[in-house]
């Protein structure tokens, strides 16, 4: 993987939950990483489900390889946030990961 073409920033989150001083469950979103990485949109489809108009986009993100991350974690690019479906070691080498992503909201 060439540095050059991870030319777009993202940052990670992780779902945290914790309790407040009564008890509580505070559940919230908490960044883990910024870093560079490539963004490459795969598909865009929209379609009618339910009354309602629904657009789902598909988009594939690499970055170099962080072996403590998982499919639970998500990734926020240029605001829109996407819920990482799978990762990807490329050819097992722990150098670049892969992550097949879709949109949210």
């Amino acid at each position: 993987m060439k540095a050059g073409q991870l030319d777009q920033r993202v940052t990670v989150e992780r779902f945290t939950s914790t309790e407040d001083e009564l008890g509580q469950p505070i559940e919230t979103w908490a960044p883990l990483f910024t870093c560079w990485a490539a963004v490459e949109p795969l598909t865009g489809r929209e379609y009618l489900a339910a009354a309602a108009a629904v657009s789902e986009v598909t988009a594939k993100i690499r970055m170099r390889f962080r072996p403590w991350m998982t499919s639970q974690d998500r990734v926020i690019h240029d605001g829109t946030i996407y819920q990482i479906e799978s990762l990807i070691d490329v050819r097992s080498g722990n150098r670049e990961l892969v992550l097949m992503c879709k949109a949210l909201g």
